[in-house]
């Protein structure tokens, strides 16, 4: 059963989902997504955890209030308020993409919040060897969006992913209606992008903090040595933890839901036991 609502914190209203009773999983979508990237994943394994899923400020349902100051320690404290609002003071954390940043950074401000967190493909491009590269990369795009056009920007930057197009077939097309009403892609271009990428995990504040963190990233983005796959093992390292591999690729949530929940299942018992 799926319950929804509303959270109001610094100056913006928040929209929410929750499914099942058991233990408290908060999700954390990335870039241009909300509640519906996990729509699948989250029905699956609602029979274990109550699952809440929400649209960050900015995007979706959530709202985009004047000025737009975007602040990845923001986006960490929205995540504690949506939390709070369903009436936990700690949770199991999953944070895919740009969610995987804000759940790195709840680790650091918020480690009481966190039960457990598993950070699934951060692009934290500050840590790889070729992060010049990569910084110089984003810096075009975000000037490419204001200069030729959000279009063209997004169509570069998802061909960076290098995300199979057969992948797409299985995103809801409730989300698919929304991202587009509501111009994600935009917002994530022009406010969240640089201040994501940009961002660099405080290492030995998140482990003086304690909390349990496992990395992961998929089979395919390790074949492939995206950039948002090759941060995981070397975040691992960094932090002392560990890292487990996920079936498929950056967004198999959407193509491989099954498979893909039962991995984020078993990391979960992992950190659990």
């Amino acid at each position: 059963m799926l319950k929804s609502g509303y959270i109001t914190t610094e100056g913006d209203k928040l929209y929410y989902e929750i499914r099942g009773q058991g233990k408290p999983l908060l999700m954390i979508s990335g870039g241009g997504g909300d509640a519906g990237f996990y729509t699948y994943v989250a029905d699956i394994l609602s029979d274990e955890y109550q699952v809440i899923t929400y649209d960050r400020r900015g995007n979706s349902r959530s709202t985009r209030n004047e000025p737009i100051n975007f602040e990845v320690s923001r986006e960490a404290r929205d995540a504690v308020a949506v939390l709070k609002a369903t009436g936990h003071e700690s949770a199991y954390v999953f944070g895919n993409s740009g969610g995987a940043i804000f759940a790195l950074e709840m680790a650091r401000s918020h480690p009481k919040a966190i039960r457990g967190v598993v950070v699934h493909e951060p692009p934290t491009i500050r840590v790889l060897p070729d992060s010049k590269k990569w910084q110089k990369f984003f810096a075009s795009i975000y000037k490419m969006a204001f200069k030729y056009g959000e279009e063209l920007a997004v169509f570069r930057f998802n061909f960076s992913l290098s995300i199979p197009f057969s992948a797409f077939k299985s995103v809801p097309k409730d989300f698919q209606e929304r991202v587009s009403k509501s111009n994600n892609n935009s917002y994530m271009l022009k406010h969240e992008m640089l201040p994501g990428v940009n961002y660099m995990p405080d290492i030995e504040k998140i482990k003086k903090n304690g909390v349990k963190i496992i990395l992961a990233a998929g089979s395919r983005t390790l074949e492939k040595g995206s950039y948002y796959g090759r941060t995981a093992p070397i975040l691992a390292k960094m932090l002392g933890c560990k890292m487990v591999i996920f079936p498929g690729h950056h967004i198999s949530y959407f193509d491989m839901p099954k498979e893909w929940a039962e991995a984020l299942r078993k990391t979960l018992h992992d950190i659990e036991s």
